[in-house]
């Protein structure tokens, strides 16, 4: 049997947090703004009131300055016109390095301009910060735990997986970058019916590979891949393992899909700090002891029907004879039935040991426990908060992803038409994350199995993924971060550097980038406040989009252009190629220099 129980957490020691200079504008504004009213109500231009906390976005249309504030939510508790109280704002808001101007907007807007000299400065903040620019306080002192993938060993990593596997790391990149440490875990899954008949699979294959006459039923795992494995066995050991039992069988097949499960993920740079093996909580008694202890807070009954079954149902199990089983009475947290924890033949089904789990998860003392699950999960993620909540633990650190389900669309080479890619992994129709790479690439896996939000569908084109044009996102974002690094070749070539670069010859398009660089920030604690780590891809196709025709139009080494106006472009695309670099890393791709 395989026993793997590993925990340790990954902290990258060479940052230091707290010793970065970019600004969160956003947050910077919101706290002068509340400076203002708070000055207000002291002169009495404003009554006293709670400030609400109200956000600062960009405003939806260009030429509305950088960030604007709304007024309106202040109208009610300060019993004014929103046009008057930003009017009052303004009147009271301290200076900053950052603002050049402020604009009064109807119907109560406060719109705030960005000082240009200011932007400029921000070039040599970026360089200087590097992958680490922007690396927020939000999670300083706090460890999160992001368990993500948890598949069965009982096969290779399918394409629903593969979505688990990207939205779970780039989540724990992303609470990297907001400050937290981040423990990586896998909760190896490896009790239960599915592994009995992952060994018979496995047995039969082999006795089918070394001759014998055997019935293969079908719902035993169908894949070619333990046909292949048996057959391996056989030419290994000839017929030496004819008389071992299933158990036997079961510890080899373990053993060789989670091998296979680690070196797939590992091709999309994914790994794991941690995993948890479910026989553990069999082995230490601890299902039976939840078990126990909900019973003892009176959340545990024993009965062959659950209280609220209808006299209909009764009857029928009353006349079959069925034996009592124990139940969870979750009706009493909202559930609309109680659910078996233990069947009647004794064996838990599998929320009593998802109970355990996660109440082992929380004794680890994590500020954050996330969760990445399918929606098929979803009345079970419920259920096993019930229980949590049925032995007196708060589950408010506990927060669950849940995934809409991913389809592989692709041409079918005669019909010429798109066709959807059937999977079952029992069956042994699938196509899996080796498949993927291997059609597409680890970088086309990672941002396409990204770029969606986890509530919608995801269809998984290959044609489309594959292609090395502008209309393939991928391709658009690597080719910044290419176009940045072929300039500098060129500027080595011809010997000119951006050292001594004065930055105030740089134009209002370089200044567009990094008006658009400086939304990072608010995108990074977007993406971890809320659990939408698709935020990070949709960020950074925005920043490519504004990047390219910038690289259009601003020359470095042209005939037209003076040297020392070259010097601060070229300045300009060493911070632009960090900002790739960074984003592209967040998201766990590669930062190619050529393509």
């Amino acid at each position: 049997m395989i026993y793997l129980l590993e925990f340790y957490i990954h902290v990258d020691p060479s940052r230091t947090k707290g010793s970065h200079n970019l600004k969160q504008l956003n947050k910077e504004l919101e706290q002068l703004i509340t400076q203002a009213i708070q000055s207000a109500q002291s002169a009495g231009e404003l009554p006293e009131f709670d400030i609400p906390s109200i956000p600062v976005n960009p405003p939806k249309r260009e030429g509305q300055g950088d960030l604007a504030y709304p007024s309106m939510a202040l109208a009610k508790p300060a019993r004014k016109k929103p046009l008057d109280i930003a009017n009052i704002i303004v009147e009271h808001l301290p200076s900053s390095e950052f603002v050049d101007k402020i604009e009064v907007a109807p119907p109560g807007f406060v719109n705030v301009y960005f000082s240009n000299d200011y932007l400029k400065q921000q070039v040599e903040t970026i360089i200087e910060e590097g992958d680490d620019f922007f690396q927020l306080d939000i999670g300083e002192g706090k460890v999160a735990q992001v368990e993500f993938v948890s598949a069965n060993p009982s096969g290779p990593i399918t394409i629903g997986h593969t979505r688990n596997a990207i939205v779970g790391d780039s989540m724990a990149r992303l609470l990297e970058a907001a400050g937290y440490e981040v423990q990586r875990e896998y909760y190896f899954n490896n009790a239960g019916n599915q592994m009995i008949i992952l060994g018979n699979s496995l047995m039969l294959r082999y006795q089918q590979a070394i001759g014998m006459d055997v019935e293969f039923p079908d719902e035993y795992y169908q894949g070619e891949y333990l046909i292949e494995y048996a057959q391996e066995l056989a030419q290994e050991h000839n017929d030496a393992l004819k008389d071992k039992e299933w158990e036997y069988f079961k510890d080899l097949a373990e053993a060789r899909m989670f091998d296979w499960i680690k070196k797939s993920l590992d091709s999309v740079e994914i790994k794991h700090d941690a995993f948890f093996n479910e026989t553990s909580l069999f082995e230490n008694k601890e299902v039976w002891n939840v078990l126990d202890a909900m019973r003892d807070n009176g959340h545990v009954y024993e009965a062959v029907y659950w209280e609220g079954e209808s006299e209909e149902n009764i009857a029928e199990f009353t006349e079959k004879g069925y034996e009592p089983a124990q139940w969870f009475r979750s009706t009493t947290f909202g559930d609309d039935k109680d659910r078996v924890m233990v069947k009647a033949d004794g064996v838990p089904t599998y929320t009593l040991p998802d109970i355990a789990y996660h109440k082992d998860k929380l004794n680890r003392d994590f500020d954050l426990a996330v969760n990445v699950l399918g929606t098929d999960h979803y009345t079970e993620a419920q259920v096993v908060q019930w229980g949590l909540k049925a032995m007196d633990i708060d589950p408010s650190r506990v927060h669950v992803i849940f995934l809409q389900m991913v389809r592989i669309v692709k041409t079918n080479p005669e019909s010429g038409e798109y066709e959807v890619v059937k999977m079952s992994k029992r069956a042994g129709n699938f196509e899996t994350l080796d498949d993927l790479v291997e059609m597409t690439s680890a970088d086309a896996v990672r941002y396409h199995m990204l770029a969606r939000s986890p509530k919608s569908q995801l269809d998984f084109d290959v044609d489309k993924v594959v292609e090395q044009t502008n209309d393939n996102p991928v391709y658009y974002i690597q080719n910044a971060h290419v176009r940045c690094a072929g300039i500098f070749r060129k500027a080595d070539e011809a010997g000119l550097t951006d050292e001594g670069a004065d930055l105030s010859l740089l134009g209002e398009d370089e200044l567009k980038f990094i008006r658009k660089v400086l939304e990072l920030g608010a995108t990074i604690e977007q993406a971890v406040t809320n659990f939408e780590p698709h935020k990070i891809a949709f960020y950074t196709h925005e920043l490519a989009s504004v990047f390219h025709p910038i690289y259009d139009n601003v020359m470095v080494l042209h005939s037209d252009v003076p040297e020392d106006v070259a010097k601060a472009r070229l300045r300009f695309y060493r911070a632009a190629q960090s900002v790739f670099h960074r984003l592209l890393k967040l998201m766990g791709m590669s930062a190619p220099e050529r393509m």
